[in-house]
């Protein structure tokens, strides 16, 4: 089976920008009633408009490609959804929920499309700041429908060099257990002289659009656990298409499936320097301080 994988970002582009953004936008900090997913000492949060969202993605993915087969976040359920190599809608309608709930301007719709377990399709809308990113397998990426000149920006940033680096980092929704204390070992790590060196943390409290600024040269790495498939396959397919690379977050964990749960993603590099990315993830892997593994 032939799939048009552009023809599919457009479908994808359209949708977030004429259907979903407008609901991200209009709703956005009026959700004072939420659940909290994992338990009352977490805070993974999801509101009615996460699952009213999710349910117009899904009618519309279905309508135009009824054979491709869907997983969403608010629809997934443990231990029974799998992701196969059949074409695979892999969504988040809202990513960045607790930005959501609290009117800060970085939730955005994050949509994905796997073919044999590989991101292909990627687009990320933000509707506060009116940001599309998006792209498809040997097609490119695209900033507001337009094509981007990534390689520019890259040369300004310079090598990609730890102690020179802007990370990207979330702490997740669990704040107890040894994932937690490996977090937190890790960022000390990575701030400390003696270790990484890094220039600085940012924490945009959204994995997609994290991986979207990283693609846009922005950020140049982001390391995280506890994410799902639909946190970053979007994002994924988008950083590949600009050179960039997503590995495990712990070291050794070169080839990883998207629905790992533990992620290292990291910026292109200028003349597409494979040996210069390897350098910097080993480095960035030193400073890793303990193991991240998840359910």
């Amino acid at each position: 089976m032939t799939i048009d994988l552009a023809s599919i970002e457009k479908f994808l582009c359209d949708l977030a920008t004429e259907k979903v953004g407008p609901i991200i936008k209009s709703k956005s900090g009026t959700q004072k009633d939420y659940d909290l997913k994992t338990g009352s000492r977490s805070v993974d949060i999801v509101t009615a408009i996460d699952k009213q969202v999710e349910k117009l993605i899904w009618e519309s993915v279905k309508t135009q490609y009824p054979t491709f087969k869907f997983i969403g976040e608010e629809s997934y359920v443990k231990g029974e959804t799998v992701i196969t190599d059949d074409p695979t809608f892999i969504i988040d309608p809202i990513d960045g929920t607790t930005n959501f709930v609290h009117d800060f301007p970085f939730s955005c719709t994050s949509l994905g499309l796997t073919v044999n377990k590989e991101p292909v399709v990627g687009v990320i809308y933000n509707p506060h700041i009116n940001l599309l990113v998006s792209a498809s397998k040997g097609n490119g990426m695209r900033v507001n429908n337009k094509d981007y000149d990534y390689k520019s920006k890259l040369e300004s940033m310079g090598s990609l060099i730890l102690n020179k680096s802007v990370v990207a980092l979330q702490p997740g929704s669990a704040r107890e257990g040894k994932n937690f204390q490996t977090k937190m070992a890790t960022y000390e790590k990575l701030l400390s002289c003696d270790y990484g060196f890094v220039h600085g943390f940012r924490n945009l409290g959204s994995s997609a659009m994290t991986m979207a600024y990283i693609a846009m040269g922005y950020l140049d790495s982001y390391w995280d656990g506890g994410c799902y498939s639909w946190d970053v396959c979007a994002g994924w397919c988008i950083l590949k298409e600009v050179g960039g690379r997503v590995v495990g977050a712990n070291p050794g964990e070169w080839s990883i499936d998207v629905d790992n749960r533990t992620y290292l993603a990291v910026r292109g590099t200028i003349n597409n320097e494979s040996d210069e990315q390897t350098k910097y993830i080993t480095d960035f892997w030193n400073c890793v301080d303990g193991h991240l593994k998840y359910d």
